[in-house]
């Protein structure tokens, strides 16, 4: 028993090196971002003001000559435009480019971003294994108090995000905030909410456990990645909305915001993600209540956790509802997604730190 005890201590104190470890790295990448943004070229980005404000010529001769030989007839050749591609919006709204990303469309740019994925990815190969061996000291889901699950939810959000970049999708502009936000839950994780290894409560000791707290971990982290567009959203038709009606943006706005994705496709993005993932937090929900049941002998008892899980419900029900109404698409539906997060958020740090409820299992 005495073997055990030390060998469950061991595996916690290589857990915290782990997640120490992967903060290190993620340091790394998120100084490989910020290169990324400094010293990818700036000059291809003019495609999407000229673009913005009708200049056709300023806007060819800003993107890069592509052009396409064919043979004619008479043995000689002719030169063919490829035609532009744009992102298309949502029916009355503006066509408009895609930005070339924080690398500027420029090899050295591009050499950072690389090296900014790759260290996330190690990063996250460093933090999932400090997940792991928290588990194993404790012997159960590393989810028992706040300290774990943020642990668990900043890994998974980092493996949703890479898992979007494996399936090749242009969503590497997340990096530089996605990093950003993982340093801050993972320093707050370790400095305010840390708690040593210990056994749950009583009523936690159920195989709902594994159930009903990993899909909320699954849907906070692809309802972060929605946050993070559905905010550069607001900026960019913001930007867009400046450039459409005669403005003159400051410089630090056309380098930053003309190399991220045009609203519509930040606004698709966000809206795909949390429609997709919308079901699973239903079932979350109602898998919370069967355990209630078995733990505590009633589904629903109005307790402040399950309170704050059924307003973020119905937060985000309200934005896919909003989505389909032609009156409150655009700008009013990405306020409230962005409300509907924000209350996510409440009902893990408030409710936990702040509220008096039978889910209060912070530990801090």
């Amino acid at each position: 028993m005495i073997l055990a005890a030390a060998t469950n201590e061991g595996l916690a104190q290589t857990s915290n090196y782990l997640v120490y470890s992967s903060m290190a790295v993620y340091t790394l990448a998120f100084l490989a971002h910020i290169a990324e943004w400094v010293f990818g070229s700036r000059s291809k980005v003019g495609r999407t003001a000229a673009a913005l404000t009708g200049d056709a010529k300023t806007a060819a001769a800003a993107a890069p000559a592509v052009t396409v030989q064919v043979k004619k007839a008479g043995g000689g050749t002719a030169v063919l435009d490829r035609p532009k591609v744009v992102t298309r919006s949502a029916a009355g709204a503006r066509d408009v480019p895609d930005g070339p990303g924080a690398a500027g469309g420029t090899v050295k740019g591009d050499l950072y971003g690389r090296m900014a994925v790759s260290l996330t990815a190690l990063a996250a190969l460093l933090e999932a294994g400090g997940v792991l061996t928290r588990a194993m000291s404790v012997e159960r889901a590393p989810w028992g108090n706040m300290y774990e699950f943020s642990i668990t939810l900043s890994t998974v959000v980092v493996v949703a995000y890479l898992i979007f970049l494996i399936a090749r999708k242009n969503v590497r502009w997340i990096g530089l905030p996605l990093v950003t936000t993982i340093l801050l839950v993972l320093g707050l994780a370790t400095t305010v909410l840390y708690t040593e290894s210990e056994q749950l409560v009583p009523a936690l000791h159920s195989y709902w456990l594994w159930i009903h707290v990993s899909t909320a971990i699954i849907c906070g982290s692809v309802f972060y990645l929605g946050a993070v567009a559905t905010l550069l959203y607001l900026f960019r038709d913001s930007y867009e909305n400046k450039l459409a009606n005669g403005g003159d943006p400051s410089a630090f706005a056309r380098s930053v915001l003309e190399r991220l994705p045009a609203a519509a496709t930040l606004d698709k993005f966000a809206y795909r993600v949390i429609a997709a993932f919308f079901p699973l937090w239903t079932f979350t929900i109602i898998a919370g209540a069967i355990w209630a049941g078995e733990a505590w002998g009633r589904y629903w008892g109005w307790d402040a956790k399950e309170v704050w899980s059924f307003i973020t419900w119905v937060a985000y029900a309200a934005y896919l509802h909003a989505r389909a109404t032609a009156g409150w698409k655009g700008r009013k539906a990405a306020y409230i997604a962005l409300v509907a997060f924000v209350t996510y958020l409440f009902n893990f740090y408030g409710v936990n730190i702040f509220v008096n409820s039978m889910h209060s299992y912070a530990g801090v």
